[in-house]
């Protein structure tokens, strides 16, 4: 219910008799602790020793790390260990760590997303995936966004906002100073079916494939192209941020795989970014794909796998994904901004 907190809506969640789903309240509670405590830090912003500039080292995709990388992971993992959850894994670690092989459930993070952001004061967030502990890490990472028990992501801008599924639908929290908890603000979130609003990078256009070169020269072309309507453009280059976005008002994000070297299989990561965000989508009646294939059917080969990850309102999606799949109905390209013809529906 609107107004009610986060450890309301847990309780009643974690008295459930599935040991997994009660273990995963528990930890969605000790997450918020840490998102809380970051929160802090972050508002401290250049005055504050977590903002110091980056370290000497890489994470484990190769990124430069940022000490507020690292006071993320740090503080993620000891919420972690608090919950006692089987194995931990994160951007910023090379692999995986094992907390409690019995617990009957595991968690991959990005501790911080959008941390290229930090300096510039634009939103950045936390995002996390619990999944059942199927053995050990490598067979409990490799499990299909499909399989995931809750998901969600902190962020932390005008408002630190919590944006969570247990898989009984997508509710939004914010963080309340007077009653030093968050509070619902919205109990069953719901993707619009149609979209006016896209989100993506359009200095990599010269880069992509041709179906997605003509989506974005139909949305561009507006009322009088095959579209039919005006489309507004959007990019924050924080997912987290355009996600709470779509979340609030509808739209769809757009990072399609491109022609760049080490771009070919998308930029974000699987495992927990995407089937994160993807779960959250699904829950709130929108949709989450790769380009061709529903992003929670993948089956990840490794803990830092990319992807390319197109979600939001559903019927938009599915509009994108026939540039994807049948091509054939596309005419012959015409220069940008131009008219041509294309299926209505």
């Amino acid at each position: 219910m609107r107004g009610s907190t986060l450890q309301d809506y847990l309780g009643q969640i974690g008295s459930s008799a599935d040991p997994a789903l009660s273990r995963a309240s528990l930890l969605v509670e000790r997450f918020a602790e840490a998102a809380a405590e970051m929160r802090r830090a972050i508002n401290e912003g250049a005055l504050g020793a977590a903002f110091a500039a980056s370290t000497a080292n890489n994470n484990a995709d190769g990124d430069d790390q940022k000490a507020l990388d690292v006071h993320a992971d740090n503080e993620f993992i000891n919420a972690a260990h608090a919950a006692r959850v089987g194995h931990y894994a994160s951007e910023e670690q090379a692999h995986p760590l094992t907390i409690d092989p019995a617990s009957p459930i595991s968690v991959a993070v990005d501790p911080l997303d959008g941390s290229s952001n930090i300096d510039t004061n634009i939103s950045i967030g936390s995002i996390f995936s619990v999944l059942p502990t199927k053995g050990d890490a490598t067979e409990t990472f490799r499990q299909p966004g499909s399989e995931q028990i809750a998901a969600g992501f902190f962020i932390y801008g005008p408002q630190l906002a919590l944006v969570l599924t247990l898989g009984r639908g997508t509710a939004v929290f914010v963080y309340s100073d007077r009653r030093s908890a968050f509070v619902m603000a919205y109990e069953i979130a719901r993707i619009g079916d149609e979209a006016k609003e896209f989100a993506v990078n359009m200095s990599n256009y010269r880069h992509w494939d041709e179906s997605m070169r003509a989506y974005v020269d139909d949305c561009l072309s507006g009322q009088t192209g095959p579209r039919e309507k005006d489309f507004n453009m959007r990019w924050i280059a924080s997912l987290v941020a355009e996600a709470y976005r779509i979340f609030v008002r509808g739209g769809v994000f757009i990072y399609p795989r491109d022609s760049r070297k080490g771009y070919s299989q998308g930029r974000l990561r699987l495992v927990y970014e995407a089937n994160p965000v993807a779960m959250l989508v699904e829950q709130a009646g929108g949709r989450a794909i790769d380009g061709d294939t529903r992003i929670l059917d993948i089956i990840p080969t490794t803990l830092h796998q990319r992807t390319p990850l197109i979600f939001g309102s559903a019927a938009e999606v599915r509009k994108i994904a026939r540039y994807h799949s049948d091509p054939s109905r596309i005419a012959s390209r015409h220069p940008l901004f131009s008219n041509r013809g294309l299926f209505r529906s």
